[in-house]
């Protein structure tokens, strides 16, 4: 499959560059970069790819597949060039500045018959496919709760204005992961922290509690402000509790300049001091480390694409957690708990 980038800041460079280039059968064949910086970056890093100034120039170049990393606010109309031009698309989350104007782009997709997939890569996370273990073997007995908490201390990369703010970004992978883990939601609580000391009022904390229609509750709930590096999961059952204070190993390692290529039978495996602990009546057990790799995700779009496997999160998932964080707004504004 020939895809290519559309974006090339952090997003395009580190989450999404990178597992293209680790996962089988698929080449990356152009970027999209407008200014002469970052058109330098992709020379440095992909000597002699193609960089184009913009999508459409890329589309007429011919791809079979683009994923679209720009700012949350050029997402919509981009991802919608894209499906009308016939193409499959990788959109980053959140992919639509509504639940509504989601729906409106997984439908366009449908007729257009073209594959949407949303880049909810931190299903893949170490510390989440570990609990999803957990979970699974049932040693925990009914699940009765689970709390998610990612603080970043990383106030530089909080994303301002209407289109931004902490909930629809870092809250879009901590509610996904959660509808993932436990099923869709039925009603919602948030609250929400709100600064101005960037010129833009802006969302830059969250909580939110989720009512899952298992009956399972989960609360997820992060901020970026605090000076707080927090990685923690918790799960109670009716038969125990599972605890870990993990780290965001993938993103660490890449930021290092780690490369998943070069290392895939050790990446994305959080170190012994992060694994968590499963208590129960028989006693207390150490749970090694899943391995995370969000180049998994591209290798099953691929195989989506060709009609040989599922997608990894499609649109409809997308429109789920959107529907989550436009009720967790909604709730918080009127301090109100939201029916789905």
């Amino acid at each position: 499959m020939r895809i290519g980038i559309v974006g090339y800041g952090a997003g395009g460079k580190y989450f999404h560059a990178p597992f293209i280039e680790a996962a089988e059968d698929i080449e990356l064949v152009g970027i999209v970069a407008r200014s002469a910086a970052k058109k330098a970056e992709v020379e440095a890093d992909f000597p002699g790819l193609p960089v184009y100034d913009s999508l459409s120039e890329m589309l007429a170049a011919g791809v079979d597949a683009v994923t679209i990393t720009t700012p949350p606010h050029t997402r919509h109309d981009l991802v919608m060039e894209a499906i009308e031009a016939g193409v499959h698309v990788v959109a980053d989350k959140p992919f639509a500045p509504t639940s509504q104007a989601a729906r409106e782009l997984a439908e366009a997709a449908a007729r257009a018959g073209v594959v949407l997939n949303v880049f909810h890569n931190r299903r893949r996370d170490a510390d989440i496919l570990t609990l999803a273990n957990v979970l699974g073997s049932g040693e925990l007995g009914e699940t009765w709760r689970v709390h998610s908490t990612m603080d970043q201390d990383d106030a530089d990369s909080l994303e301002l204005g209407a289109s931004g703010g902490l909930l629809r970004d870092l809250g879009s992978h901590l509610v996904d992961q959660m509808l993932w883990l436990l099923g869709p939601a039925t009603h919602v609580h948030a609250t929400l922290d709100w600064t101005d000391r960037f010129g833009e009022r802006t969302d830059c904390g969250f909580v939110v509690t989720m009512t899952h229609a298992s009956g399972t509750v989960s609360t997820v709930s992060a901020s970026k402000l605090n000076h707080s590096a927090t990685r923690e999961l918790r799960a109670y059952g009716s038969k125990g509790s599972y605890v870990a204070s993990g780290s965001d190993v993938q993103a660490e390692a890449l930021m290092l300049g780690r490369r998943p290529i070069e290392e895939p039978a050790t990446w994305g495996i959080d170190a012994p001091e992060h694994w968590g602990t499963l208590s129960t009546r028989g006693g207390r057990e150490t749970i090694p480390s899943a391995q995370g790799n969000y180049a998994g995700f591209y290798a099953e779009f691929a195989r989506a694409v060709r009609g040989e496997g599922p997608e990894p999160v499609p649109a409809a998932d997308g429109v789920r957690t959107l529907e989550v964080l436009d009720a967790a707004r909604r709730g918080a504004l009127e301090n109100a708990v939201i029916a789905l």
